[in-house]
């Protein structure tokens, strides 16, 4: 069986299963009150819905000081479905374009994550060996994005509610690859769906890195007001014209391309920060945002 190991483990959150669940809940429990920015089109989570049940989220994988009110303010109250595709940009440079871990499980500090070997199957095939969608590990090995959002998602989901993953290390931003990924997440998903499995949608992505803390701020906007408008084309110009350092941009955009297929997507945010507040540095900022996806029948 193939077992993936932790590699953030000790720097980005805490190695130690008590503390990193201290850690989680205390991130869950002060999510709420934290800041948004001023973005046109945002719209805040509902206060008066006591579980929200989105088909995606994008969170932040920054150490768990810098961003994990923002992990938290996005997971507080969501109800996740049981397996889940997550979707994460390559740091390192290796590996496939599009690289999906087969099978095995993902270990963290908690539990082992069991993958969902057959929805890998099922995206690999779709793949075909033409540049999309292929069986990788070695994208996954060094990265740290997937695996610095496990935890938050195993204690949001709970003991009594196992999840499965299926996760994929998106190394392009070219839109036509992407929206082709897209369409073919889509089919698999949508085959899912007929069988009765539902399949949610994680994207790891953080915001604009290392300028200061105003222009960080104006970048992530422009970024989240195309995320919000559920635009996948727009997020990927405007990144690329205002030279906005999102890793997740692609990611993002393979999801709301996916989205687009499956129904009318519309997107809230939940909270948005910057490593200034940890920090104190307002010179060198990484900005954070946590995103809520739904889809609605068209």
């Amino acid at each position: 069986m193939l077992i993936r190991n932790p590699v953030a483990a000790g720097r980005f959150y805490p190695a130690a299963p008590a503390a990193l669940i201290r850690e989680v809940r205390a991130c869950l429990d002060a999510g709420a009150a934290i800041r948004r920015p001023g973005v046109q089109g945002a719209s805040a989570p509902a206060e008066t819905e006591a579980v929200s049940r989105p088909w995606g989220l994008m969170l932040p994988h920054a150490g768990y000081v810098y961003c994990g009110r923002v992990l938290g303010a996005t997971l507080a109250g969501v109800e996740l479905p049981h397996t889940l595709v997550v979707l994460c940009p390559n740091h390192t440079g290796r590996g496939q374009a599009l690289g999906v871990w087969p099978e095995g499980a993902w270990l963290t500090p908690l539990a082992p994550l069991p993958v969902d070997a057959d929805l890998a199957a099922a995206l690999i095939e779709r793949g075909d060996g033409n540049g999309g969608f292929a069986a990788d590990m070695l994208s996954h090995l060094g990265e740290h994005a997937v695996e610095v959002v496990l935890p938050f998602l195993q204690v949001a989901a709970g003991e009594e509610r196992p999840l499965r993953i299926t996760p994929v290390c998106v190394g392009t931003q070219q839109p036509e690859a992407l929206r082709a990924a897209g369409q073919a997440l889509a089919d698999v998903l949508a085959g899912c769906r007929s069988k009765g499995q539902e399949v949610g949608v994680i994207v790891s992505s953080d915001m604009n890195h290392y300028e200061d803390e105003r222009r960080t701020v104006e970048k992530d906007a422009l970024a989240l007001e195309r995320a919000l408008a559920c635009d996948p084309e727009g997020l990927l110009a405007v990144a690329a014209r205002e030279r906005i350092s999102m890793c997740g941009a692609g990611p993002l955009a393979l999801a709301l391309f996916a989205a687009r297929q499956l129904g009318r997507a519309r997107a809230e945010l939940a909270a948005h920060d910057t490593s200034a507040t940890a920090s104190g540095d307002t010179e060198h900022v990484v900005g954070y945002a946590g995103l809520r996806l739904f889809l609605d029948e068209k």
